[in-house]
């Protein structure tokens, strides 16, 4: 059953559903809906759609991803929808060696494509590092995988020995297993790249890390494609096919549940009226709503305990990529203070792009820093990286997620200690007619656009349900 919405100008319209959010998540709840016959209206709070997946042109002209930009070797959805728009994927470029910075020392060694055998991608044998050191991180993160394989991806609480694993921080486990520096890396690199994104060892527990490496591992290469022109041209096609859907400069500020409907309120005063409503935000700014009734205090809790990562994405474009003329693939990673990984995003025949990020407490340091040491410090780090070529880029393209009022940060959300058992029974279920989407919603890749896509399906799946 359709209800009513009024419209700036009084005339009511049917509506079926609403979808707060157009990041791509909303965006693909939304095709899928009206793709059904249901009447729909796409609600974004930016003046731009696209949520995190988000290009522009940068001042050398080349258009370049800020948000994310890999396609992974099992994100069918995505593949599928590239298949769709016709846009063509590249291999991420791993030939050649890359360069392991640790402790003011740079390692070179080639990619180890079995993740599980490498150590942080490189062939551990190459790195030259001290053998018994590079034991122990090669025996610790066996350890760790051995968790993640015990760790039910839909329902972390149900993990053996699930309530001690949850309130005990990555850090605190790293001590319990007497690791040393090197052998605490890996894990805490996971924890600020690693698709789980932007937090410290200390900041989440054990736990949520192996449930992020049981629903999105890295041994399934999620970096393994690129998309010439930037993936972004995802949420652009759909944005343009979605057209007369979406409101753009229309926060969404309150739902009230009714007489089997809901209406939402915005920021500009409109109320719409629909059947239900999907929310494709990051779990922070869902908060930001008010909720008529109430969300149940479990759901408010979860919320309370899900904060954003630290993160800033970073892209040097160069006339070529030079760094391939010295064998050398552009894969740097490493505890160097600002830049912690390059990777090679050149397109194929074209100018030397290194994309990196700036993560966690780095990032955190970062952005206290005046603007133009912010700018020296990457500057700084590159040059480490890649020497002194690659000190004076075309263009250098900062872009600061955690700035971005309608994300807060990036890859995605976090849980503190404790929440998963504690409140994470209710992650993926409905308030009544209020439908969660958005990447943080997937039980598989959550923090990448497949997460996103599969939440936006999972939510057009229950609206319709909810509707009969």
């Amino acid at each position: 059953m359709s209800t009513m919405i009024q419209n700036r100008d009084g005339h009511p319209s049917g509506l079926d559903v609403v979808v707060v959010g157009a990041g791509l998540s909303g965006l693909i709840s939304a095709r899928v809906l009206r793709g059904v016959g249901l009447r729909v209206r796409l609600l974004e709070a930016r003046e731009r759609w696209g949520g995190r997946m988000h290009r522009r042109t940068s001042a050398a002209g080349i258009p370049v991803d800020l948000g994310g930009q890999w396609v992974g070797a099992s994100h069918h959805r995505l593949l599928a929808l590239l298949d769709e728009f016709g846009l063509r994927r590249f291999p991420t470029p791993y030939d050649g060696e890359g360069l392991f910075h640790w402790n003011g020392v740079l390692h070179r060694a080639g990619v180890e494509h079995d993740f599980a055998a490498s150590m942080l991608f490189f062939r551990p044998g190459e790195l030259g590092l001290p053998a018994a050191e590079l034991e122990e991180a090669l025996t610790v993160q066996r350890r760790f995988q051995q968790l993640v394989e015990q760790v039910p991806p839909q329902a972390p609480w149900d993990t053996p020995g699930a309530d001690a694993l949850d309130r005990i921080s990555v850090s605190h486990w790293l001590e319990c297993q007497g690791a040393g520096d090197l052998a605490r890396y890996p894990l805490a690199w996971l924890t600020r790249m690693g698709g789980s994104g932007g937090f410290e060892p200390h900041e989440s527990s054990i736990l949520h890390l192996a449930w992020t490496q049981a629903v999105a591992p890295q041994h399934q290469a999620p970096e393994a494609w690129l998309v010439e022109g930037g993936i972004a041209q995802v949420s652009e096609r759909l944005a343009a096919e979605l057209a007369d859907l979406i409101e753009l400069r229309m926060a969404a500020v309150s739902i009230r549940q009714h007489d089997g409907g809901v209406s939402v309120g915005c920021a500009d005063g409109t109320v719409i009226q629909a059947g239900a409503v999907v929310v494709a935000i990051p779990p922070p700014l869902r908060q930001a709503i008010h909720y008529d009734p109430a969300l149940p205090p479990q759901w408010s809790g979860l919320l309370q305990r899900s904060p954003m990562g630290s993160m800033v994405k970073v892209l040097a474009l160069y006339p070529r990529p030079f760094w391939r003329e010295r064998g050398l693939n552009g894969l740097g990673l490493g505890n160097l203070p600002t830049l912690e990984l390059t990777v090679d995003s050149s397109p194929p025949g074209g100018p030397g792009v290194l994309a990196g990020f700036i993560a966690g407490e780095r990032a955190v340091r970062w952005q206290r820093l005046p603007e133009p040491h912010r700018r020296q410090a990457v500057l700084a780090d590159l040059q480490t990286w890649w020497g002194d070529a690659a000190a004076e880029p075309l263009d250098l393209v900062l872009h600061n997620w955690n700035a971005e009022s309608w994300t807060g940060g990036a890859f995605t959300s976090f849980l503190t200690p404790g929440a998963w058992t504690s409140y994470g029974h209710i992650w993926q279920q409905p308030h009544q007619r209020v439908v969660w989407a958005g990447t943080e919603s997937a039980s598989r890749w959550p923090g990448y656009f497949e997460g996103a896509i599969e939440a936006g399906l999972a939510a057009a799946d229950q609206v319709r349900r909810l509707l009969g």
